[in-house]
């Protein structure tokens, strides 16, 4: 922990990342205030289920092509623009009724202007503190960040079910906003200027590193949302035991960022973070026959927090390896990538286990969990020459240099 707090005496690095994690909050928050919403509005889970899936292709669209325009037209421009068309759609949403289309197409334009705060976050972030901290950085990161889905989903379940979805959906704007703009007003956000990519959209993907980031992202996250969908099924919406399940997940995440933080990266890292997740869920999904150590609930939260313990250095790799292996100018859409092929991993899990859920019951849920696990096991093993070895190299994304022009001019002859 002494590292930690040497990283955190840096100057600014404490108050942009408690900025950015407040300004992210709402991601905690908005897919599970939309559909209990929407579906209050139009008593219809499938209705709300076509808006939520809207404002998801919404936010996988925007992810590169937001994060880019931040080497366009500047960080503070693009989050300020993305800020106030995202809180007018979600106040819309809250205060306007009208028909499933137009939820449909509020939701798009919702995630469409999802401020690109991670990807302007993890841009800075090497701007702030030597290459030896930069790795511990990430890990920290990675680790708090589990605060989000640990508090927000209860926060937003306690106000819409007990005050109101209008209410839930109008406290996520006061959060935005907020949160937005103490990150957008946060120095740092100003000093640093991503130069404009002079490649076009997408060629980033062609680096090995940001493309098995965004494979393995997608992985991970497929399989925590299908964890997510078999401890609801398990125990049910109201079930409080659901709660505390996912929320020791989240702790053994948290725990295991700050514990494998300081470890440097090598090519094998992320097989071996991997293996931590594939053991602790192929241990989940043996769940519905141990009637030992406590029950069901006792078995869960126990291999899920096994599981978890790999979920935040897992992440903390990807961070690491994608902003050291391209120039700073496509850091901020390389993040973009990785963010889209986690939602898409989100929403790819969710769907996967809700039909095995149907099939054969909440087990294959957690069934498809391990497999989605392995996949990415599997991946880190057989490309591991794509992942670079930063033990003794510097995580620090690669700078932007082109050409200089000067002016020559012929030596006279004697």
């Amino acid at each position: 922990m002494a590292g930690y707090r040497d990283l955190l005496r840096t100057p600014g690095v404490g108050r942009i990342i408690a900025a950015q994690l407040t300004a992210r909050f709402p991601n905690g928050m908005t897919s599970l205030a939309i559909l209990l919403h929407v579906e209050q509005v139009t008593g219809s889970y499938g209705a709300a289920g076509l808006v939520l899936a809207a404002t998801s292709v919404g936010q996988a669209i925007a992810g590169p092509v937001t994060s880019r325009w931040m080497g366009v037209w500047g960080m503070r421009r693009v989050l300020t623009t993305t800020l106030v068309v995202c809180a007018i759609g979600l106040t819309a949403m809250a205060l306007v009724r009208m028909s499933l289309p137009a939820y449909m197409a509020l939701g798009l334009v919702t995630g469409l202007s999802t401020p690109p705060v991670q990807s302007a976050v993890r841009t800075i972030y090497p701007k702030m503190v030597n290459s030896r901290q930069l790795t511990p950085l990430f890990s920290l990161d990675a680790s708090l960040q589990e605060i989000i889905w640990i508090l927000a989903p209860v926060l937003i379940t306690f106000v819409s079910t007990q005050i109101g979805t209008v209410q839930g959906l109008l406290t996520i704007v006061v959060i935005l906003v907020g949160g937005g703009a103490w990150f957008i007003l946060s120095p740092e956000v100003g000093r640093v200027r991503i130069p404009r990519s002079r490649r076009s959209l997408g060629k980033v993907l062609g680096k090995p590193a940001v493309l098995l980031a965004t494979i393995t992202g997608f992985l991970l996250i497929g399989a925590c949302a299908a964890v997510e969908a078999g401890v609801v099924a398990t125990f049910g919406h109201d079930g409080l035991e659901a709660g505390i399940v996912l929320a020791l997940f989240s702790v053994g995440s948290l725990a295991g960022g700050l514990g494998f933080g300081h470890i440097p990266i090598g090519r094998w890292a992320m097989a071996r973070r991997m293996l931590i997740v594939t053991v602790g869920l192929s241990l989940t999904a043996l769940m519905l026959d141990i009637v030992w150590l406590g029950g069901t609930v006792g078995w869960l939260s126990g291999t899920l927090i096994v599981a978890g313990v790999g979920v935040a250095p897992v992440l903390a790799v990807l961070f690491a390896i994608t902003t050291a292996s391209v120039k700073f100018s496509e850091t901020a859409e390389a993040f973009g990538w990785i963010g889209t092929g986690q939602l898409i991993g989100a929403a790819a899990g969710s769907a996967v286990a809700g039909f095995l859920i149907d099939d054969v019951g909440p087990q294959g849920a957690y069934v498809a969990a391990a497999v989605f696990a392995f996949a990415g096991l599997i991946v880190s093993v057989v490309f591991v020459r794509g992942f670079p070895d930063l033990r003794h190299g510097d995580a620090s994304p690669i700078p932007d240099t082109e050409p200089v022009a000067t002016i020559t001019r012929p030596i006279a002859r004697p």
